[in-house]
């Protein structure tokens, strides 16, 4: 288990390289889920979305090495190519072939190459894993990682330095390393808060895998909330039992509610994210998230939605 000191150590270490972002009420949803709902708005974050934080914190901890590649859906791979710039090191970032361009644009526009490997995630980490056997790269991985935990756990201090009071965090749950770190931070300052991870129902990896008791895979299928994409993998080491272990709901969406979701908080709150970020209100509007018990804090994990779909989902229903 990644500790609370771990994380506190990787606040520390990351403190200058990520920014600290808003938190936000929501009025519009409060009065839907009948309690204070509170916007983090981690998409306000340098590249756009959470992942900075834990590819900033390994990245920071590695020794002499030819290069650093990792296996992402997008914004993991950003955000590792945006530390190993400061680092000057070089990076191949390993995607498959349904990451959306406007992602791969934003690794290549940081220096780092994106590797286009594959229709999976998983088979994208093979790759990812030649270039660490082959070739000297450090691989670090998109979330099963006790550095990538840590890092994203810094979300989880920060979160509560700025809402004490917060009842629930509602977390976008994929791989599990954003969960897993921000629910350990929260549970040790806060051992009555509630987690609630929420993902889509197209493939997620994460939910069967805590259903069959054990890490299974899953096909991966094209989805609005594409962040959430991809494997846990068969041999995870953490992210599984910290989920199964710190979570306290888990809430599955139709692609209609992630749309829904993302239509209200362009349009209410005036928020553009990605249908990853989006999960949380679009479980409020489906009636699958309450804020009865005390304050509700959604994390609004990135922004690295590709304009013309955005558009085109606001366009879907007026």
């Amino acid at each position: 288990m990644v500790t609370r000191e771990d994380i506190e150590a990787a606040a520390a270490r990351i403190d200058g390289m990520i920014r600290r972002t808003p938190m936000k009420p929501s009025p519009s949803l409060s009065g839907l889920a009948g309690g204070p709902v509170w916007l983090k708005c981690e998409h306000h974050q340098e590249t756009g979305a959470f992942k900075l934080r834990g590819a900033s914190n390994a990245a920071a901890r590695l020794g002499k090495v030819a290069g650093v590649t990792t296996a992402s859906t997008g914004n993991h791979g950003r955000a590792l190519a945006h530390a190993a710039r400061q680092l000057g090191l070089p990076a191949v970032i390993c995607v498959s072939r349904l990451v959306p361009q406007n992602k791969l644009d934003a690794i290549d526009a940081l220096g780092a190459e994106a590797r286009v490997i594959g229709a999976s995630q998983d088979e994208a980490f093979e790759e990812a894993r030649r270039l660490e056997r082959e070739e000297g790269f450090a691989l670090v991985p998109p979330f099963d990682h006790p550095d990538v935990i840590a890092g994203q756990g810094t979300l989880g201090l920060e979160s509560l330095s700025q809402l004490p009071d917060a009842a629930a965090l509602a977390i976008p749950l994929s791989g599990g390393g954003l969960l897993a770190g921000v629910a350990a931070a929260a549970k040790a300052l806060r051992p009555d808060i509630r987690i609630v991870g929420i993902s889509m129902e197209r493939g997620a990896a994460m939910a069967a895998s805590l259903a069959a008791g054990h890490p299974v895979e899953v096909e991966e299928l094209e989805t609005l909330a594409d962040s959430l994409g991809g494997g846990i993998g068969l041999d995870n080491r953490l992210t599984f039992a910290m989920c199964r272990d710190l979570m306290d709901d888990l809430i599955l969406l139709t692609e209609a509610e992630i749309a829904s979701g993302l239509r209200h908080l362009a349009r209410k709150d005036g928020e553009v994210v990605e249908g990853a970020a989006a999960v949380g209100a679009g479980a409020i509007l489906a009636g699958k998230l309450r804020a009865e018990n005390g304050p509700l804090v959604l994390l609004l994990s990135g922004g690295n939605i590709d304009p013309a779909r955005h558009a085109a989902i606001l366009g879907e229903e007026t």
